[in-house]
């Protein structure tokens, strides 16, 4: 199609680039609030160039986050072709919680509604399709308590992300305790009823 990256100068390919990676560099410190005049800045490109690129912030996040969310569903594959489904579930949330401490900016992605963004979409919903195939093979091999909700890996995530505000390496740190802390919970043995889950899911938590 036109414009895409295949077709484009050499020299329109290298602006492309750079702004994708101030982009990355941008949001992955701040979140997806930064000025597209910021991003700009630290790409060296003029607003024109950037508009012309990306005509919109929506498509600039999409194109930026597409490999995090396509290492997202692949990790979330991995845990489902793992021959333990516990050691699979606990992979999933220790990658996914360490992904959202790096980036500051992939869980605002993955929680905001693209709507024009097919392929982002159609993603996304792979991913959460296939967590809850990890969920329930947790629970049939009796490792992951018989109640333990989507809502509940809601709640983990909104905890992460308010710990990956913090500098890097207390966030880091204090993330792997958060997630160990709350793994234990999540097992059987031992499990003791709790309140009920809120109606918590990820429609619910995206922003439209």
């Amino acid at each position: 199609m036109p414009g895409h990256p295949s077709q484009l100068r050499a020299d329109a390919r290298d602006n492309r680039q750079r702004i994708l990676d101030a982009a990355r560099e941008a949001f992955a410190a701040r979140g997806l609030g930064v000025p597209m005049a910021a991003v700009a800045r630290r790409a060296g490109v003029g607003m024109a160039t950037l508009y012309r690129r990306f005509p919109s912030r929506e498509s600039l996040i999409t194109e930026v986050f597409a490999d995090e969310l396509t290492a997202c569903a692949s990790l979330v594959e991995e845990a489902l072709a793992d021959p333990d489904p516990w050691c699979g579930f606990c992979a999933a949330i220790e990658k996914v919680c360490a992904m959202q401490v790096a980036d500051r900016g992939f869980t605002e992605a993955f929680l905001t509604a693209f709507p024009e963004a097919v392929d982002y979409e159609r993603e996304r919903t792979r991913v959460e399709e296939h967590f809850g195939e990890v969920v329930r093979r947790a629970k049939a091999a009796g490792r992951l308590r018989a109640d333990f909700a989507m809502a509940d890996l809601m709640l983990l995530l909104k905890a992460n992300c308010a710990i990956a505000t913090g500098p890097e390496e207390e966030a880091a740190a204090a993330s792997r305790r958060l997630v160990a802390y709350l793994l234990q919970s999540f097992r059987a043995e031992h499990a003791v009823p709790l309140p009920p889950a809120p109606p918590l899911t990820l429609d619910k938590l995206i922003a439209r």
